[in-house]
């Protein structure tokens, strides 16, 4: 399995986030991490990293115990997107992931680097902005950027803190597309927090839903039902499609209420 967990629990400051969860994650499968804010989504992925050790149970990526710097590993943390005045240029910024988990000389020479970037913008689709400065293009070509800086090194996992947030409807359709076909194309396997599945749902192969102390895991039409998540939050939830496909779910309590469920 590209993750597995058994019996896995988080903690932070002493106070338990979620706990039970054992969950497996396929090697080239797409998975939205999905839950409302503060239920530990993102702690999952700081223990995918190893920089974050469980409270009890175990994990494994790649059969291995996590750890910091895996090069297995590419990750695009949470952003609201870059300062304007950043003056670095794309091309630059993407060929910093190629030994960015490394400590002293670059491996290999600058030349080995470059190329390394340019084929990683070219995949994306960047390279007509690539020698711009990075803080002046739009948020869409930014995101580009940061999946080509993700993918320089050639990982086997993808992991994605929200980076539909600061996106147009539109943008979010390109950008999930094309890391679907990305991921195809090299066999990756995928692991994308979101707070609205809509986007997600033609392209992603499962749900790891994260709330109320739990996660669950299954297809997204197994996960986002009214019965499971009902069952998930231990409350009345009901999910309800619109004309277009689109998913929303109401009945939350107000602290825990978000839009896609």
């Amino acid at each position: 399995m590209a993750i597995s967990a058994r019996d896995l629990a988080a903690s932070y400051a002493g106070r338990s986030v979620w706990s039970d969860a054992t969950f497996d994650i396929e090697p080239g499968s797409f998975t939205a991490i999905l839950g409302p804010n503060g239920s530990g989504k993102t702690t999952l992925i700081r223990m995918i990293l190893g920089l974050l050790a469980p409270a009890s149970g175990r994990i494994e990526v790649f059969g291995r115990t996590p750890r910091r710097g895996d090069p297995t590993i590419g990750y695009i943390p949470q952003r609201p997107g870059f300062d304007p005045e950043l003056s670095i240029r794309g091309r630059d910024f993407v060929e910093l992931g190629v030994d960015g988990w490394r400590w002293g000389v670059r491996l290999g020479g600058r030349a080995k680097a470059a190329a390394a970037a340019e084929a990683s913008i070219e995949a994306v689709g960047a390279a007509g902005y690539a020698d711009h400065p990075l803080g002046r293009v739009s948020g869409g070509e930014q995101q580009r950027l940061l999946l080509a800086q993700a993918l320089v090194g050639s990982p086997r996992l993808l992991l994605m803190d929200e980076p539909l947030s600061y996106l147009d409807m539109r943008n979010q359709r390109t950008i999930v597309q094309l890391i679907r076909d990305l991921a195809r194309r090299r066999g990756l396997t995928v692991l994308l927090i979101a707070h609205d599945v809509n986007p997600l749902l033609p392209y992603v192969d499962r749900v790891l839903y994260v709330a109320a102390g739990k996660i669950a895991t299954g297809a997204p039409g197994e996960i986002i039902t009214t019965e499971r998540l009902s069952e998930i939050y231990s409350a009345p939830v009901e999910v309800i499609r619109d004309s277009h496909g689109r998913v929303f779910v109401v009945g939350l309590e107000e602290e825990t209420s978000h839009p896609h469920a």
